[in-house]
C-alpha cells in the first residue's frame, strides 16, 4: 500500500469527484466523463467561487507546443463537462462562463474530511432496547387437552 492511501475527494450536490483518481460519481455510481473535461472539474473544484482564467486552463490542458484550436477544444470540453453534471449555459447550477474571462464553480463543496465530519454528525444514536427487566414476555399457555386437540 502507497504511504498515501487517501484520495483527495470533493462532494458537491449529488456528485463526487475523486481527484487521484480521476472519478466522477453520481449518487455513488461512476460516470464516463473524459480526461479533459474531469481537468477542468478538477481545476474549477480546487477554487470553488472564483474565476478560473481561459489562459489558465489552456495552459494546463494544453501544452505550449500543442497545436489545437484552443477555442473549440475548451468549448467542447466544458460542454461535455455540463452534460456530465446535467448542467446548462444557460441557467448554470455548477458551472458559470464569465465571458471573455473564463468560468466559476458555482455550488458549495466540501473535501474529504470535511464530509466525513459532516456524515458522522448526522448519524443518528442508535435506539437501544429497554432494560431486560422491562421487557415483557408473551408466553401462551395451554392445557394439555388443548394441546392434543
Amino acid at each position: 500500500m502507497s504511504p498515501r492511501a487517501e484520495h483527495r475527494v470533493v462532494r458537491f450536490s449529488v456528485f463526487e469527484a475523486d481527484l487521484d483518481a480521476r472519478e466522477l460519481r453520481k449518487n455513488g455510481v461512476k460516470l464516463r466523463i473524459q480526461e479533459q473535461p474531469f481537468q477542468i472539474l478538477a481545476l474549477l473544484l480546487e477554487r470553488p467561487g472564483e474565476i478560473v482564467g481561459r489562459e489558465e486552463i489552456q495552459r494546463k490542458l494544453w501544452p505550449e507546443d500543442t497545436f489545437v484550436d484552443f477555442e473549440q477544444g475548451l468549448n467542447s470540453a466544458v460542454k461535455k463537462l455540463r452534460e456530465s453534471l446535467g448542467d446548462s449555459a444557460e441557467t448554470p447550477r455548477f458551472i458559470e462562463t464569465v465571458p471573455r474571462r473564463g468560468y466559476r464553480f458555482l455550488h458549495n463543496v466540501t473535501s474529504e474530511p470535511e464530509a466525513l465530519m459532516e456524515v458522522r454528525a448526522e448519524v443518528p444514536e442508535p435506539v437501544r432496547p429497554p432494560p431486560r427487566a422491562a421487557q415483557r414476555k408473551n408466553t401462551i399457555w395451554l392445557r394439555s387437552e388443548e394441546r392434543r386437540g
